[in-house]
């Protein structure tokens, strides 16, 4: 039988663990060639013989997605692997400090806005170089709900992901019609590892009731929409936002 993404080849950034692990393992799934990126070496190569051993074909690239010149290693080893790149999920992400905007270390600030935008400049320039050459593709942001409203504590990750959905739907447009489709995905509060990093134990349940839904969303349902967004289903959806999120945004 044969899948939506056989004989395609898909990069996935933050690849190592939460939703960017769970959209890897959803493309291998649907028969493309995966090519798995993460900072973290011994989880990124976790996650590669995990699609090796259900029978899939996948290849982990060590890169740290702040630095440029990764990002152009990353992409230029994804195509001499696996001769181009069709799809492409730029999800590496971090949350940074919590403090008020008065109080932020800005170290800290210029490293998540490095780590959560520039690092999505970063890997499109590169990308979209690949895709053009390969006659078109498919690029999905990670932002976060955190791109359409603002959170107390939190002001570099919500500048970061205001700015991933405003470089999405710019660049959205520019290759729209050059063949390449480019949009932003904004999760709600995700079930990862990102948020079990937070030293306040309660958080989790604090959440919870800001979703309308009643609970908080699970990396598989974010790596479904990121699946249907870089599949030919979408041929038309470009230079747009979708939140997954369980309702938080109607509020």
């Amino acid at each position: 039988m044969e899948k939506q993404f056989d004989g395609k080849v898909a990069l996935v950034t933050g690849a190592g663990s939460g939703i960017g692990k769970s959209t890897a393992l959803l493309y291998a799934a649907q028969g493309a060639k995966v090519v798995v990126s993460d900072i973290n070496e011994a989880h990124g190569q976790a996650v590669v013989e995990e699609i090796k051993g259900k029978g899939g074909d996948a290849f982990f690239i060590k890169a740290d997605v702040g630095n440029a010149t990764d990002c152009e290693r990353l992409v230029k080893e994804t195509v001499k692997q696996y001769g181009k790149l069709d799809v492409a999920c730029n999800n590496a992400g971090i949350a940074g400090e919590s403090n008020l905007v008065g109080d932020v270390d800005i170290n800290n600030w210029n490293k998540v806005i490095n780590i959560n935008l520039n690092s999505v400049f970063y890997c499109m320039k590169y990308e979209i170089e690949a895709m053009l050459a390969n006659g078109g593709g498919s690029i999905v942001n990670m932002a976060s709900i955190l791109g359409q409203a603002g959170f107390a504590n939190s002001s570099a990750y919500v500048a970061a992901k205001h700015g991933v959905v405003g470089l999405t739907k710019t660049a959205g447009i520019e290759y729209g019609t050059k063949g390449i489709r480019i949009n932003a995905v904004g999760p709600g509060f995700i079930k990862t590892p990102l948020l079990k990093e937070s030293p306040d134990s309660s958080l989790e349940d604090a959440l919870v009731p800001l979703h309308p839904i009643g609970r908080l969303g699970e990396p598989e349902e974010v790596a479904e929409l990121v699946i249907w967004l870089t599949s030919d289903k979408a041929s038309f959806v470009t230079a747009t936002y979708y939140a997954v999120d369980g309702g938080y945004l109607a509020r």
